[in-house]
């Protein structure tokens, strides 16, 4: 993995801890170019990883980036799913029937549907999954997708249930039809960990929230030094800054210097925060490699 993600929350309107805040970014992304104009800039910053949502937009910017290959070298999407409101919407919008036709798989829709009816018909969790996945990845086509991510959302809930078996089945599924590895975002990777071993998963790719203060850090950072002596994942760190909470440099001061840690994603709305957050993480990690 590369050293160094960018990702996707400032263009739809997230931030955790500011309403006003994730309002004033919804409406500055709201045309597809800004979030292009962003990325861009992230990619002349030397990123080559965007980290994202299955969200309508980020289709907008695949399709973008699908068609002007040669300002995109090396450019890798790490698509994060499933993106619930998209359904929700999409259903609201056209209905049942013309929802499903939006969003099945346009290489094989004979094969995805006749999955899809077995699925309702049997019940048969395996087929159903399979058949979302391939729809969350339909905008990714001829693209790189090395790594795809199951979303939190769905990822502690099945830990919440205790189905360790659906881990397995979306790893096997994106490994086989996508060559790709599978990822975990989750806000509990000390339990996480021990789950996905049971299925066979070792040393997995999981991101999750890292940071100084242990901001929605389940079971704060000594919980999660401990998992990961015991058992080693591949951790990606998320909401280093715990959504402004620490300044830039100490943050990531102390986020490289974390063992575990072998990625940090971040987000940014302008080009300089960007280059001022890849400077400290090259800065800090030059001097960690130097101690």
């Amino acid at each position: 993995m590369d050293r160094i993600l960018f990702g996707d929350n400032q263009f739809f309107g997230i931030n955790h801890m500011s309403e006003e805040k994730a309002r004033q970014q919804a409406i500055a992304f709201r045309d597809v170019s800004a979030i292009v104009d962003t990325l861009r800039a992230a990619h002349k910053a030397g990123i080559d990883v965007f980290m994202c949502t299955t969200h309508d937009r980020v289709a907008e910017v695949a399709d973008i980036v699908r068609a002007n290959r040669g300002d995109w070298q090396g450019m890798k999407f790490y698509p994060c799913m499933p993106y619930a409101h998209k359904y929700a919407n999409a259903v609201t919008e056209l209905g049942y029937v013309d929802a499903l036709r939006k969003f099945m798989p346009s290489g094989n829709m004979l094969d995805a549907a006749m999955r899809g009816g077995k699925a309702l018909l049997t019940r048969d969790v395996r087929s159903a999954a399979t058949l979302l996945i391939d729809a969350e990845m339909k905008p990714f086509e001829g693209l790189e997708t090395p790594i795809v991510f199951l979303q939190n959302v769905v990822t502690d809930l099945l830990l919440g249930l205790g189905f360790f078996e659906a881990f397995r089945i979306f790893a096997d599924h994106v490994e086989r039809r996508y060559g790709a590895e599978a990822g975990f975002i989750t806000m509990n990777l000390p339990a996480l960990l021990p789950a996905l071993e049971s299925v066979g998963i070792r040393n997995p790719i999981v991101c999750a929230n890292v940071n100084k203060i242990g901001f929605r850090m389940s079971g704060g950072i000594p919980a999660y030094r401990d998992a990961l002596a015991s058992r080693p994942a591949r951790v990606i760190a998320m909401s280093v800054l715990a959504s402004g909470a620490i300044p830039a440099s100490e943050a990531i001061e102390w986020v490289v210097n974390e063992p575990y840690v072998q990625s940090i994603l971040f987000g940014a709305s302008s080009e300089r925060n960007i280059r001022n957050t890849v400077e400290l993480i090259r800065r800090f990690d030059g001097e960690s490699v130097m101690a």
